[in-house]
């Protein structure tokens, strides 16, 4: 509660400067320049000539929380509602790191297709010539992770003429592509292809806090953001017999953002321009709670104390719950719960409130989902499975009845303590006959 009262000052502030802006002339709207300095083996990142190390956010919900917490940045995936986007954050004295969706090839389109490469480099002219003069414009994104599952090396040709043609367009704001990943042959295919980038994105979530090393093994000696870091992802962590991936709990995520921020973003200020932590609001992939440092409630996670920590130094007020286990019929997750149909079995959830403050929980019952997305597609919920989670609901101790059909299933928790903090865990599991 203590940090969304500030959190409404602040917005408060913001929106009463924000609407001042918009009542001065249109003669008064300037873009902000925004440029990279090199000094030696060092860059820098300039706006409006002083230094502007990007504290940001990947995703628009809640600005106000992100100008609370200290943070100074968005970014996008696309210029859909851009006008709105870009809008909201002067508003709220933040930035925009402005997303130019490019078609992937993983998703059918043809970098052969001469035509369509045209095409597309039009429709996004119209896009720069739209936002160029914004003063919240910090830079554009040209694609995201246009090298996930790609084969053909002409993408990069494609972009570089994106490239050029925002420098002509638009001299006051610098443009960069967003990798999925980075390695030798995708760093000498960029070098070679797209030389009128002004600095490379990377977006990595366990491999945080190795990047620095990555990147000059990778052989790039020039500036670089990361575009998107968060938990370990559902691709690269643990995962049970049936090829369920293990998510993390909201507090052993808080412990390995920080940790890996604190490897690599915080030590390599000579390159890193700064980054945009994911996912600043909610989502579903894999499950509902995996990269949103939100509920779909809006309720924060421990993750959220870290990053208000990491932006401006000091920890909230008010902490969210710390969760140290989540156990079914005795098992942790790693340990590969296997259910009958039909079985009754124990729950316990083992939380705790820095504050001591007083906490309730709820369970919710999913089944696993069966079509699932790739490079942050869009995935569908699953229903949850009601009426299966019984007794001491609110003390951390319930119990759950198996569900009838075979299959994967996911329990979670939500266990929140009235200040619209929460700490979430899932177990998978396994219902057999």
């Amino acid at each position: 509660m203590v940090k969304l009262i500030i959190s409404l000052a602040l917005s408060i502030l913001f929106t009463v400067v924000g609407l001042a802006q918009t009542a001065t002339s249109s003669k008064a709207i300037k873009p902000v320049k925004v440029e990279i300095k090199q000094e030696g083996n060092q860059f820098h990142l300039l706006r409006a000539g002083l230094p502007y190390f990007v504290k940001g956010a990947g995703g628009s919900q809640y600005p106000d929380r992100i100008r609370a917490y200290g943070g100074n940045s968005i970014r996008t995936w696309g210029s859909n509602n851009g006008q709105a986007v870009l809008d909201t954050a002067q508003q709220h004295g933040l930035t925009v790191l402005m997303g130019l969706n490019v078609a992937r090839e993983r998703h059918g389109f043809n970098y052969e297709d001469t035509t369509a490469v045209k095409k597309q480099l039009e429709t996004l002219r119209a896009e720069v010539l739209k936002y160029k003069d914004h003063p919240a414009l910090l830079a554009w994104g040209i694609g995201n992770e246009l090298n996930l599952q790609y084969k053909n090396p002409r993408v990069w040709n494609a972009v570089n003429d994106i490239a050029r043609m925002i420098r002509a367009l638009d001299p006051n704001h610098p443009t960069c592509t967003v990798l999925a990943g980075i390695n030798q042959e995708l760093v000498a295919n960029i070098k070679e292809r797209c030389p009128d980038i002004d600095f490379l994105s990377v977006n990595t979530y366990g491999g945080l806090a190795s990047l620095p090393k990555t990147i000059t093994t990778a052989g790039w000696q020039g500036a670089y953001m990361v575009t998107e870091w968060g938990p370990t992802g559902h691709w690269e962590g643990l995962s049970t017999d049936w090829k369920a991936p293990i998510e993390e709990t909201s507090s052993e995520k808080a412990a390995v953002y920080k940790s890996r921020y604190e490897a690599s973003v915080e030590q390599d200020r000579a390159k890193c321009l700064g980054s945009y932590v994911f996912l600043w609001g909610q989502k579903q992939e894999r499950t509902p709670t995996w990269y949103g440092l939100f509920t779909e409630k809006g309720e924060e996670t421990e993750v959220m104390d870290v990053m208000h920590y990491l932006w401006s130094g000091r920890w909230p007020a008010n902490k969210a719950p710390h969760v140290y286990s989540l156990q079914l019929a005795g098992k942790k997750a790693a340990q590969h719960v296997h259910l009958k149909a039909g079985g009754t079995y124990p729950i316990l959830a083992v939380v705790t409130d820095p504050e001591q403050d007083r906490l309730s929980y709820r369970w919710e019952l999913l089944t696993e989902p069966t079509q699932v997305s790739e490079g942050g597609d869009y995935e569908a919920r699953p229903r949850p499975v009601v009426n299966a989670v019984s007794g001491s609901v609110n003390q951390g101790q319930a119990s759950l009845k198996a569900p009838q059909q075979v299959g994967a299933y996911r329990l979670f928790v939500y266990t929140t303590d009235g200040h619209n903090n929460v700490a979430t865990a899932n177990l998978p599991f396994y219902v057999t006959e």
